[in-house]
């Protein structure tokens, strides 16, 4: 009996031994390959000024499922995208910050010439062949301005994606100036909206009154729909680093449509040319009209469409519950090769 005591506590012992050696066991040794930075990968590219550096971060690591971000704006930062960690990291999805020529932390060149779209279509390809993404992994979410990017991206080289997301942007600026100011300027209270119109016509967009009207009674409905002293640091943090140069160059000064140099985009009817499976997400309250958002699904060859229900132009925020689960879904279809129409 004590030989079988003694011989009990020495497999136990020679368990634990091994158990003590697998976890203190060395990382793989391709870990040690290359410097590590996080995720973090300044990418040069080539512009018809010369040579900059965008900054993109990766999250997580799925070889099949890599979605790059395209922030709106234009002008603002990857940053406000990082609630999409919540609920995409755990459904394995690789998630990719990028911050554009001119925003967040990659160069900015000072120079309005640079501010073009088919120059940032050409950036958004430089990006994807240097982080290696392709027709078997890559897919594009463009919010708001981002939304215009990705599109004008797709048309181009769409052979090189796997899934597209426009989220919050309709695909004709003319379009959407008229929603604005056939939709939108009505709901306002007619006092305020003939404040804001002189402000704007003076040309006064410096008038601290402006954004002290804009603010609650359209950023608070139609932007990000929770009290403003309540909104998400991240979204606050990305906005708040806005390059206005950039913002004023493409958008215009004005945020009843656009009246910068985006102001005749539209592509409404290269839309039946996208093959590649395409998500659109609108809100009911957002400054994009949410039946325009449907109705673009249904133009190209395999589209699907979400409306949330509670959320305007930031429903990544004031709608979570509609938004990714609508994402989630979408991926994974397309990830299991399923027809999303």
């Amino acid at each position: 009996m004590k030989n079988l005591i003694i011989l009990f506590i020495s497999l136990i012992f020679i368990s634990c031994s091994n158990n003590n050696k697998e976890t203190v066991a060395a990382p793989a040794d391709d870990l040690y390959k290359e410097i590590q930075t996080g995720g973090v990968k300044v990418i040069p590219i080539e512009t018809p000024k010369g040579k900059f550096n965008v900054w993109t971060k990766r999250i997580g690591n799925n070889p099949k499922i890599k979605l790059l971000l395209l922030n709106g704006g234009p002008g603002a930062s990857h940053e406000y995208f990082e609630c999409f960690e919540n609920f995409l990291l755990p459904e394995n999805v690789e998630l990719i910050y990028y911050d554009q020529l001119g925003c967040g932390l990659s160069d900015n060149p000072k120079d309005t010439t640079m501010w073009d779209l088919a120059r940032f279509v050409e950036e958004v390809e430089q990006v994807r062949k240097a982080l290696n993404l392709n027709k078997d992994n890559f897919y594009l979410l463009g919010h708001s301005w981002g939304g215009i990017l990705a599109m004008q991206y797709a048309l181009k080289y769409q052979d090189n994606l796997k899934g597209l997301i426009i989220s919050n942007m309709m695909m004709s600026c003319p379009a959407y100036g008229k929603y604005a100011q056939e939709v939108l300027a009505p709901q306002f209270d007619p006092k305020v909206l003939d404040t804001i119109r002189q402000i704007e016509a003076r040309k006064d967009f410096q008038n601290p009154k402006y954004m002290e009207l804009l603010m609650p009674n359209f950023y608070a409905k139609h932007i990000c729909r929770l009290p403003l002293d309540q909104w998400p640091e991240p979204l606050n943090r990305g906005l708040s680093k806005m390059n206005q140069s950039l913002y004023v160059t493409m958008q215009g000064p004005s945020e009843f449509g656009i009246g910068g140099n985006l102001i005749n985009w539209d592509v409404t009817k290269e839309l039946p040319k996208i093959k590649t499976p395409t998500l659109t997400i609108g809100g009911k309250h957002d400054t994009m009209d949410p039946e325009h958002m449907k109705w673009v699904s249904t133009q190209v060859q395999n589209g699907r469409s979400i409306t949330c229900p509670n959320g305007s132009h930031m429903s990544m925020y004031d709608d979570q519950k509609n938004y990714f689960p609508g994402l989630i879904q979408f991926i994974k279809d397309v990830n299991e090769g399923k027809k999303v129409n």
